[in-house]
């Protein structure tokens, strides 16, 4: 037999997990998964993983991939982890690709959803982010256009997260609102970490309607500031991770 490389696309509720990375000690979504392999197979695999969701963020379509020698049929492997797989991840798809497929650094384009209410509820409140105070649709879709185009998001990363170089080139922003629902799309080349939370805190503070309620301090024009210039200082209020959705990758 010769060796396989298997892409699979995963969903999964974020909850229960500090994030996608396996980390010592701690449930992880790749942990899950890798260890499900190993049940289904008998090997253990380097599962890669187009992006590194933070703990609590959920995701409707991650890709990852992984190596393997084995007589399983590609689609096999879909349904052989899902049954070694608690309720709150699922693997949608199973693929054969080419040997060389990197499901990280061949991705071209990553799309994010962050869902932000107005009014609190028993049974989506882990889903969302219940903001639960009135915000300025106008200020809000404006700021989301300042993000369009290529910059440094130094100040929307975690410190210690940081690169050389941090610039990233979003292709699409917008807010748009269905019923009670706030939502925020955006896509982009890259994400740095904790950056949509922080854009997202940025934009619901400097869009609060009650002045205490800024945080921030921020208005258009300062958050405009802060996207052009080229300022290390970090913006402090990061939106609640559970409203945070990676929702599909672009090869």
């Amino acid at each position: 037999m010769a060796e396989k490389n298997i892409k699979i696309i995963v969903e999964y509720r974020g909850a229960a997990y500090a994030g996608w990375q396996i980390q010592n000690g701690q449930r992880t979504i790749q942990g899950e998964i890798t260890e499900a392999i190993f049940k289904v197979t008998g090997q253990k695999v380097n599962l890669i993983g187009a992006g590194r969701t933070d703990a609590g963020v959920h995701a409707l379509g991650l890709v990852a991939n992984f190596r393997i020698d084995h007589k399983l049929e590609p689609e096999r492997y879909r349904d052989a982890i899902n049954f070694y797989l608690d309720d709150d991840i699922r693997v949608k798809e199973s693929v054969q690709v080419d040997i060389d497929f990197h499901a990280r650094y061949d991705a071209r384009s990553r799309r994010y959803r962050y869902l932000l209410s107005a009014e609190k509820s028993a049974i989506y409140r882990d889903l969302r982010w219940e903001h639960g105070r009135e915000l300025d649709f106008d200020k809000i879709q404006k700021a989301a256009e300042m993000v369009l185009g290529e910059y440094d998001f130094t100040p929307f990363c975690v410190v210690s997260s940081r690169k050389e170089d941090n610039t990233c080139q979003i292709e699409h922003s917008r807010w748009r609102r269905i019923g009670p629902l706030w939502v925020y799309e955006i896509r982009g080349n890259r994400f740095l970490h904790s950056m949509v939370r922080s854009l997202v805190g940025a934009m619901a503070n400097l869009a609060d309607r009650a002045p205490d309620n800024n945080l921030l301090n921020l208005t258009l024009d300062s958050f405009s500031d802060i996207i052009n210039s080229q300022t290390d200082k970090r913006v402090a209020f990061t939106a609640p991770a559970h409203g945070l959705y990676l929702v599909a990758v672009g090869y």
